[in-house]
């Protein structure tokens, strides 16, 4: 984080890290404060270690981290993390198109298992498949490795699909609450309109707004192209988690606190993320927006096995992908160098 980008940091936040002075002591000043909380994030140190650091007592130093972290979350969050619309939606599907040629994508969906301390009490609800305890960032990214919608706090026990299911983000998206633009078509296609989707690994359940790969058995050049150019654009969401965790490296081992408080910290560093990305990374060139054109609604079955609409958006796709108007020149033999 720049000078710079500290000074706009603290200036959002100044009023909210502001306390009296009375007659027994003098108030820990804001930059003292914001300073305390970046270098815990940022370094992932103990309260203990910045106990001798910065000559606090540990139970101070806690309660500032929590605090400053709630404050980052509720003062920054329609700032950097704004509810999309559908002109946002728009630019975000025109930015995976332009970055991994991948039309008409509006995110990539992961979840990341956040080490954290076993919870008394709590039996194996936090414990992984990765055998630790973890909480689940659940999270959609473009392809500025900007995060766009995130969920936060699910047991780590529960497995992606079941959390996306019924976060809000899920519950919005099956309601068609999500403001998606109208199905276009997908570039120089003259085939039907496609829908605006996310795409996802394995994990995730087929639906007309969720692509995921096809199966790996039986898979020809078609299926194994379209593979190919989902992995490309679902590379995002990975490589935001990567980033996100290299920058803020309290998340290289276990959070040493209580899965509250473990949320928060985990709000702050995504809000934080977002605004490094939108203060000290120079902005992308804007992309030219593609032809709207509107089609027929598809069905939808969010649970169980896929639906018929969701395996037609995915043949769609694949089609497109195969196609004079939407193949890549490099697309084959990247994926026969693959195959065993």
């Amino acid at each position: 984080m720049s000078v710079a980008t500290f000074d706009i940091l603290l200036a959002s936040l100044r009023s909210g890290l502001t306390f009296q002075d009375t007659t027994m002591r003098r108030s820990i000043s804001p930059e003292e404060r914001l300073l305390l909380t970046l270098r815990f994030l940022a370094t992932g140190n103990s309260f203990a270690s910045l106990h001798y650091e910065y000559l606090l007592g540990i139970s101070t130093i806690s309660g500032i981290v929590c605090h400053t972290c709630q404050l980052i979350w509720q003062r920054l969050r329609e700032a950097v993390m704004p509810t999309p619309t559908a002109d946002d939606w728009l630019r975000i599907a025109d930015g995976f198109y332009q970055s991994s040629q991948f039309p008409n994508c509006i995110g990539a969906l992961d979840g990341k298992h956040i080490r954290v301390k076993k919870p008394p009490h709590s039996g194996s609800q936090y414990f992984n498949f990765k055998q630790y305890f973890s909480i689940v960032l659940l999270a959609l990214v473009d392809s500025n490795y900007r995060f766009i919608i995130v969920d936060i706090g699910a047991y780590g026990s529960t497995a992606d699909a079941r959390i996306f299911c019924s976060s809000r983000m899920g519950e919005r998206l099956r309601a068609n609450q999500l403001a998606l633009p109208e199905p276009r078509r997908l570039s120089g296609s003259s085939a039907s309109a496609a829908p605006f989707v996310i795409v996802a690994d394995e994990g995730f359940a087929l639906s007309p707004h969720v692509m995921r790969a096809f199966p790996r058995r039986d898979l020809d050049d078609r299926k194994r192209i379209f593979n190919y150019r989902l992995s490309r654009a679902r590379r995002y969401v990975e490589c935001a988690f990567g980033i996100l965790s290299n920058k803020w490296r309290v998340f290289m081992s276990s959070l040493q606190m209580s899965p509250q408080n473990a949320t928060l910290v985990i709000q702050a560093c995504v809000i934080l993320h977002n605004f490094t990305r939108i203060h000290d990374v120079p902005s992308e060139p804007e992309v030219a927006p593609f032809p709207t054109t509107t089609s027929v609604g598809l069905d939808h079955n969010p649970q169980g096995r896929p639906g018929s609409a969701g395996l037609a958006v995915r043949e769609l796709f694949a089609d497109y992908f195969i196609s004079p108007e939407g193949a890549l020149s490099w697309q084959l033999n990247s994926i026969r160098g693959t195959r065993r």
